[in-house]
């Protein structure tokens, strides 16, 4: 398995020094939140595509893919009744998707909870079959640029659709397509009535990705979540994507967060290959 850091908790840092950084802390990689670059990436020229492409290859780290895709610009929605904003969703979906090609990314990982959950009044099932034509309808732009898509499954608290592996695969199940998988994100499998462990084995083969970070929306090393157990359950899958770290409280700054975090996931994994 590889590590890799987001780039969200690097406040106000140019992506070139966080890949500089990445590749100091032993950082195989760096997940990049689109809405960090530009309000829409529709903005962002070929020239500076491929100048950030060749600043990741100059640091020695790839470029894992995106996530965090809704976040921006205004006014997306996976699951709206109203089929014109499905419409600009799935035209914004598209161009992310050519835009982490452009970069040659690999991951793409779709969370974006507030543009997903079901309003009152909708129906669920309808908004079901709505989100599934909207990544249907983008599987062409995964197979050319070759990404794989991954649907996040998010707890209750956040969204009220998709709240756990099962969903996701259901969800894989419907659209169809073998460009379009799941992940697991360690922070969101705590509120499945099950052990990391078996939320691993029952994502099996559609698991593309992982998100390592704790309940208390910290890094992993700095709650009470123990990661000797995932990596295991990882390694014994000979898992060989990314495991990324991912944090939602950017405190106390970028360079304690990432590197205490790598460390803690490398001391783990040597460990376990000891």
């Amino acid at each position: 398995m590889k590590l890799a850091v987001c780039n969200e908790f690097f406040e106000g840092w140019k992506i070139e020094k966080v890949f500089n950084y990445a590749a100091e802390i032993g950082c195989d990689g760096v997940e990049i939140a689109p809405f960090t670059l530009a309000e829409s990436v529709n903005r962002i020229s070929a020239k500076r595509r491929s100048s950030i492409r060749k600043a990741a290859e100059k640091a020695g780290v790839e470029i894992v893919g995106l996530h965090w895709l809704l976040a921006s610009p205004k006014g997306l929605y996976l699951t709206h009744p109203d089929k014109s904003i499905r419409q600009k969703t799935q035209d914004y979906i598209k161009a992310l998707i050519n835009f982490c090609g452009d970069l040659g990314g690999g991951v793409m990982i779709h969370g974006s909870p507030a543009q997903r959950n079901v309003q009152k009044g909708w129906d669920r099932d309808e908004c079901w079959k709505y989100a599934v034509d909207v990544f249907a309808g983008c599987t062409q732009e995964m197979k050319k640029n070759n990404v794989t898509y991954c649907i996040e499954a998010l707890t209750p608290k956040e969204t009220n659709i998709i709240n756990n592996i099962a969903e996701a695969k259901k969800m894989i199940a419907d659209v169809g397509h073998p460009n379009f998988q799941t992940m697991v994100d360690a922070k969101a499998a705590v509120a499945e009535d099950k052990p990391h462990v078996d939320v691993i084995a029952e994502a099996g083969k559609a698991m593309r990705h992982v998100h390592v970070n704790d309940p208390n929306l910290r890094g992993p090393g700095f709650g009470d979540l123990k990661y000797a157990s995932i990596l295991q359950a990882l390694r014994d899958r000979h898992y060989d994507g990314y495991v990324s770290v991912e944090v939602f409280n950017f405190k106390p700054d970028p360079q304690t967060i990432a590197s205490r975090s790598i460390g803690y996931l490398k001391g783990i994994i040597e460990g376990l290959e000891g």
